[in-house]
Order: C-alpha cells, then structure tokens, then sequence
C-alpha cells in the first residue's frame, strides 16, 4: 500500500507495522533515487512511521550515522553488518546460555530433593549465567577476555584449550556464526528499528531454546514464558499482527499441542511431547497470529519426520527413541516471521 496524500486524508492505515514497514521500504526508495533523505523531520499522526509526504523540512546537517543505524529502513548494508556483528557477541552469550541455564535447573532439582529429604544442599556456591567465568571443563583454565572473542579466538587457539590442549567444541563458532546471520538477515528484512530489533529478540530466545531442546528435551520456562509475553506486548500497537490475532495465537498455539499432547497418551499410553513444546508455539502465535500456525505446525512436522525417518534409517536410531520437537518449531517460526507470506500461500494452496 502506497502512502501518499489521498491515503493520508482517508485513513486507510495499515494494520500492523510490518505492512507499514513494507510501505517505507518502497518510499525510501523513491526518495533516494530523487535525493533526498528518509530522515526529514516529520511529524505525521497515526503514521507508524516517519515518512518526508508532508510539511517535510531538511535536517539541520546531512551526516547522521547514529540514526541511519538505529532507524534503517529495510535492505540497508550498514545496519545489516553492525547487526550481523552484534549477533556475533550475542551468540557467544547465547552459548553461555546454552550451556548454564539447564545446569542451573539440574542444581535447583537437586537442592530441592535434599531440602526435602532433610539432607543439607549438595550446591551452596554461586552458578548463574554470569558467575563463576567461563572455564575449560577438562583443567579449569579461566577463560581470558582474549580467548573469548567470537569465533576469531577459536581460529587463533586452532580450536584448542590455550593451556591443556583440549579440543573445544565447533559447535561454540557455529552458534556464533548463525546467530550472526540470522541477526544481519533480520535487519536486512525488517530495518533496524522497532520491528528489527523486536525480530532480533525473537531469534536470540529461539536459537538458545533449540540447542537446550536438543542438548535435553528440555524448554525452560525462563525462555518460554518470556518469548510468549513479549510476543503479546510487542503486538500492543500491532507490530506484527494485531494484539487480537496475537492472543488468540497464543492461546490456540498451546491448546493444539495440549489436545494432541492428550489424544496421543490416551491412544498409545505413551506421552509424544513435553510441556514446554506447547508453551513454545503459544509464545509464536503470540507474535505471529493465530493465522501463522497452520504454517508452522505443517512445516515443523514435515521437516520433524523427514529428520526422524533420516535418523531411523542411516544412523540406526531406535524408534522408541525420544527426537526433540522444539528444533523444528523454532526453524519453522523463524522462517515464517522472514518468509509468512510466501509459506502462508503455499499452505493455503495445500488445503484449499
């Protein structure tokens, strides 16, 4: 939708900022092919975004590199690399996150059980995502600032403990690396103001909640539940969809796995997926609508039983063995927050 004057003057604004941001991206367009800025200043009501239409004035200076960072519109260079940097330094956090939170839940199980049983608490020392620093787990080596830069320091150490020699795991880089994509992607998408940096969040929390679900089959209510009411708080002026869509998302999201959760055990005895899968697509329908997850059930079940059969078959996984469903769920939310509308109409054609 085109934003112009008439569209101005009848009221016909878009839902949502995403399609709002889609309208900039266009304008922008036009606006820079003439010379000028999509940074006049501005001041439109009811406009989710700053567009030059009307009463437009030059700014005081030319030169505003803070801004065409933080309010980029999509398919910009410069915050698309600033964000895939900052992914960087997030996924060297993220795999202290990865590797800590479900310990930190093992630890508080554990002090619980001796409380309980009247037995002192096997833990008393501090354990959370900042302290004790990281160490090698094989000699205790205390990881230097120098050594924990992402990916470079992997590179320099050969992928090797600075001191015992021991092999560090690829996985460390790799976490790094994607989340770096990922978060450039996003920007590259979205730009990088409210909605990009609200998708950012969005992909952070999904990218710890895989590798934790994979490590565990685990999904910790302390990624969960802030996903799901970030999901609703972000869509309060329909940053995604429409606070309405993104409720009912929410809800729906956790019935429908509760409700196969449940017809499975009655059928089989058996219980086909944890508690946390179902709080993990109510945290995407919460940011994606009610009206996405069609999408991403259909894409994470295909992907999930392609993935299972691949396991069953090559690698002689046995088929009473537990595969982590949260994976799937993750990829397919993220794929359908970058690609809804293209996915949405193909599954659309699948059942129409």
């Amino acid at each position: 939708m085109a934003l112009d004057v008439n569209t101005i003057e009848s009221g016909a604004w878009p839902r949502t900022t995403r399609e709002a941001s889609q309208s900039c991206a266009g304008t922008g367009k036009a606006l820079r092919q003439t010379g000028e800025t999509p940074y006049n200043k501005v001041v439109l009501q009811n406009l989710p975004c700053s567009l030059p239409v009307l009463h437009a004035t030059r700014p005081e200076t030319t030169d505003m590199p803070l801004e065409s960072l933080l309010f980029a519109l999509p398919a910009q260079l410069a915050p698309t690399l600033v964000a895939a940097l900052l992914g960087l330094l997030v996924g060297s956090f993220l795999n202290v996150v990865i590797y800590r939170i479900p310990k930190m839940m093992q630890r508080e199980s554990d002090n619980y059980v001796a409380q309980e049983s009247g037995q002192p608490p096997p833990h008393t020392d501090r354990f959370n995502l900042t302290v004790p620093r990281s160490a090698c787990p094989c000699c205790g080596h205390r990881i230097t600032a120098m050594e924990n830069i992402p990916v470079i320091s992997y590179l320099v150490l050969g992928g090797k403990c600075r001191k015992c020699k021991t092999p560090i795991s690829p996985r460390y880089p790799a976490v790094e690396l994607f989340t770096a994509i990922v978060s450039g992607l996003l920007v590259w998408t979205f730009g990088s103001g409210a909605m990009g940096m609200a998708s950012l969040l969005f992909a952070w929390l999904l990218i710890a909640m895989t590798f934790i679900d994979y490590d565990t089959q685990l999904l910790p209510d302390d990624l969960t539940y802030p996903l799901l009411w970030a999901g609703l708080l972000i869509n309060l002026n329909g940053t995604f969809v429409p606070l309405q869509d993104a409720v009912i998302g929410a809800a729906a999201g956790y019935l429908v796995l509760w409700s196969v959760y449940w017809l499975f055990k009655l059928a089989t005895g058996k219980e086909g997926m944890g508690y946390g899968d179902f709080k993990l697509l109510a945290g995407l329908g919460a940011w994606l609508g009610w009206t996405a997850l069609p999408t991403i059930i259909l894409l994470s079940s295909v992907v999930g039983a392609i993935v299972g059969i691949s396991l069953i078959v090559f690698a002689k996984r046995a088929r009473d063995k537990a595969i982590p469903f949260g994976p799937y769920l993750a990829a397919a939310g993220l794929l359908t927050m970058l690609y809804g509308a293209q996915l949405g109409g193909f599954t659309a054609g699948l059942f129409g």
